[in-house]
């Protein structure tokens, strides 16, 4: 693009992904949740460009794309609705932005349920935030990455993501309360353990049409239970007891899906209270017992996590594992021994090759700070 032969950057951002101990998919069911950041970013230069409405865009890995901040639509490539939903956005809230220029670069593999969107959306909020002296809120650029997500991109995703990339801590996860948005940082010390990420490369491109399906399919599973407990307004507000009273007025489907929920629910709590007792052992058990449930009752699994998870389980360096993420692919989450990361990365991906023909993408993360100007 021609802007960028003279381009000088005034302002760069850093916009983590994240990963999800555990909590998935309650954070649309007004659940708890415990993400953190990561340290694998996708980073924002921006400048003002002197004109009135005219931006320009470069992403490296993509066509770049100009656009007047007077005429923002829904494009059809679909990359490009992660910038213009929050421009659209934020154009509700302030007209104080003005002509800009901006390059995108990023080392989140995309697809892998590290949240690279949520990275897009907050990094470009946080930037503009900065840039223009806007004014906006921690918690406004939280909530408006997440509206930006529903009306541009159309995934009707919770808050964790977006609140997980803006407000994380290094050397913590975020216990989130997504009904109240009250959270906590809780420490966390695994040593001599690591968390090792293998990236299935299995494109979730199912994630967001289905993401959407299990929102209805809880949604429905509400509506009947409402009909004996009036008080009741998400599965946040339900017990095991009320589900099973229900149970034969759902399908098994529905039923499986509300059981998941309460279930995870309870394991974020339960994974708290480990983390804070330092017992990691409980910790690793409350991952598989989650992926059990992500794979057989809220089914948004794949046969690719399902054999690194169960190939996990034969090593007794690895704690616990898990699919992470939305689901239908992307990363499964790892609790290995620091010792045992370069042999069993050998043999998973002898063994992910030999089975699936392709190539396994591993490293290790650990809970990082959340978006920043560098």
């Amino acid at each position: 693009m021609q802007f960028l032969e003279n381009f000088t950057p005034e302002l760069t951002i850093s916009s983590p992904g994240r990963i999800n101990f555990i909590g998935e998919h309650t954070d649309y069911n007004m659940g708890y949740v415990l993400p953190t950041a990561i340290g694998n970013t996708i980073t924002f230069k921006l400048a003002k460009n002197g004109y009135q409405n005219s931006c320009n865009v470069h992403s490296v890995g993509y066509e770049g794309f100009s656009f007047d901040l007077d005429k923002i639509a829904i494009s059809d490539t679909e990359w490009q609705n992660y910038v213009l939903g929050v421009l659209n956005e934020i154009s509700k809230l302030t007209d104080k932005v003005k002509g800009f220029d901006c390059t995108i670069e990023s080392n989140l593999p995309l697809g892998s349920g590290l949240s690279s969107s949520a990275a897009m959306e907050c990094g470009l909020a946080f930037g503009l935030n900065e840039l223009f002296d806007l004014g906006l809120s921690k918690i406004t650029i939280v909530e408006l990455s997440q509206r930006a997500e529903h009306t541009y991109v159309g995934t009707q995703c919770g808050i964790m993501d977006q609140f997980a990339s803006v407000m994380s801590k290094e050397g913590h996860v975020i216990l989130l309360d997504c009904q109240s948005l009250e959270f906590q940082h809780i420490p966390i010390d695994i040593k001599p353990y690591k968390i090792l990420m293998l990236n299935t490369k299995v494109s979730h491109n199912l994630a967001s049409s289905e993401y959407n399906t299990r929102k209805k399919e809880c949604e429905e599973g509400v509506a009947i239970m409402r009909k004996k407990n009036p008080h009741i307004k998400s599965l946040r507000d339900v017990t095991s007891e009320m589900l099973e009273t229900s149970k034969n007025e759902m399908t098994k489907t529905v039923y499986n899906r509300c059981s998941f929920i309460i279930d995870e629910n309870q394991r974020v709590l339960d994974m708290v209270n480990a983390f804070k007792q330092n017992d990691l052992k409980t910790v690793g058990e409350i991952l598989y017992e989650a992926h059990h449930g992500i794979s057989k009752l809220y089914e948004v699994s794949c046969p690719e996590s399902d054999f690194l998870v169960n190939l996990a389980k034969t090593n007794p360096s690895i704690l616990g594992a898990r699919q992470t993420g939305g689901g239908f692919g992307g990363c499964t989450l790892n609790i290995i021994h620091k010792d045992a990361i370069n042999s069993f990365t050998a043999i998973a991906s002898r063994e992910y090759s030999k089975k699936f023909n392709i190539q396994l993408d591993a490293f290790e993360v650990q809970p990082s700070g959340g978006t920043c100007i560098l």
